[in-house]
């Protein structure tokens, strides 16, 4: 699974607070590339929450 986060970000922390081991939030989010793998219902949960899209999952 390939997770990346796109430009319209606001770093509201949505996906952090639901999937912590694969989304940190400082100003924007940024993902952690070693916590994908195990945690695809969580990432696919986060993208759902967020509310301007930012996340692409693929």
């Amino acid at each position: 699974m390939n997770v990346k986060i796109n430009d319209s970000c606001i770093g509201c922390g949505a996906c952090e607070s639901i999937c912590d081991a694969v989304f940190a939030v400082d100003g924007t989010a940024m993902v952690k590339e070693a916590g994908v793998a195990g945690n695809e219902d969580c990432v696919k949960e986060a993208a759902d929450a967020c509310p301007v899209s930012a996340i692409e999952v693929a």
